[in-house]
């Protein structure tokens, strides 16, 4: 099998790099000063387990564009999407032109609606729902740092399975699942402390240890499970508590939540989120997968989602350089200090 992955940012380059490492063939596509970096010193895996692999720069061939990559007669290829979502279409189209038909592009991204962008844009390819639940840090260019757990998920089909060897070969086991669209929403709930930990300018771990990001978290989530109610949609567990407790532990007392919430915790001290990472590069931001997710669920349903849309307007206010941390992001997403809507 080779892979081909397109969007070799902080995911893209960890699961690639850690292929290639395991012993696949590995070609990725990425940003001009990213690829300079993997043809120069190619990558360093590491994880708070304790993993550190170097993937030596011809495992690493890098490409500006997935036109440039060639394969061997009778080659079969799987393409590993991890651009934002914002850039699905225009890639699945690159994709299409490059590709055989039938080639597998199996969704690593954030959002539940990029496995129907591929379908849309690139209808000849095979669009496979994926969902990545750990957080990718570099320390250094060229250094890529697992900072948190979790298994790697893939819609159970054909295309999948023949991933499965090459996958635990590399240490990155993969999980099959028949409802992906439970298992991404159950991932999208998490995301939505994307935002918040943008605003708060503040690592993970930092950010969840204070109530009052916790309990605008929790208003978000709120919001997205009534929407997920009203659609009929089940979300999965994902995280160590069911979905539907999230929003009751997150508004615990920091005590409280230190105890209960232990392994939601544990995350690399220096682990941001990657919208706080966009940000910084002045790169388009994912707010439209998340939040924008929530508002349009609950649109198709005649539900009002007000802070995840005060939200999508704080990350557009941040980018032109207004400020709220703390207690006043609980005003500015229209809450009380209690964190909740005030009453009428």
């Amino acid at each position: 099998m080779h892979y081909v992955v397109v969007g070799a940012g902080a995911v893209g380059g960890y699961i690639g790099g850690a292929l290639a490492a395991g012993g696949a063939r590995v070609s990725f596509v990425a940003r001009p000063a990213v690829a300079q970096v993997m043809r120069a010193q190619g990558l360093r895996i590491t994880d708070l387990d304790g993993r550190d692999t170097q993937v030596v720069p011809a495992r690493c061939p890098a490409f500006g564009d997935v036109s440039e990559i060639r394969l061997a007669p009778g080659e079969a290829a799987t393409v590993l999407l991890c651009v934002k979502g914002g850039a699905t279409a225009q890639a699945a189209r690159a994709l299409a032109a490059a590709m055989r038909p039938g080639t597998p592009v199996l969704s690593l991204q954030n959002g539940v609606e990029n496995v129907a962008r591929i379908g849309a844009a690139a209808p000849a390819l095979v669009a496979v729902a994926g969902m990545v639940p750990f957080n990718i840090v570099q320390p250094a260019p060229g250094h890529l740092h697992r900072a948190s757990a979790g298994v790697l998920r893939a819609a159970q089909c054909a295309p999948a399975e023949a991933l499965r060897h090459d996958f635990a070969a590399a240490g990155l086991p993969l999980r099959l699942e028949p409802d992906m669209r439970a298992v991404q929403w159950g991932k999208l709930l998490l995301n939505l402390n994307n935002p918040v930990n943008a605003l708060s300018d503040l690592p993970l771990r930092e950010e969840l240890s204070q109530r009052a990001y916790r309990r605008v978290l929790a208003a978000l989530i709120d919001e997205a499970l009534a929407a997920l109610r009203a659609a009929k949609i089940a979300p999965a567990r994902v995280a160590a508590a069911p979905p539907t407790l999230l929003p009751a532990i997150l508004r615990l007392p920091d005590p409280a939540f230190r105890l209960v919430a232990g392994r939601m915790l544990r995350i690399d001290p220096a682990a941001r989120s990657s919208m706080w990472d966009d940000i910084q590069a002045a790169r388009p931001t994912e707010i439209d997968d998340l939040c924008g997710a929530v508002m349009r669920l609950g649109a198709a349903h005649a539900l009002p989602t007000p802070v995840n849309a005060k939200m999508l307007a704080l990350i557009e206010m941040h980018l032109r350089g207004r400020r709220f941390g703390g207690p006043q992001l609980l005003l500015a997403c229209g809450l009380n200090a209690s964190g909740r809507p005030p009453r009428p």
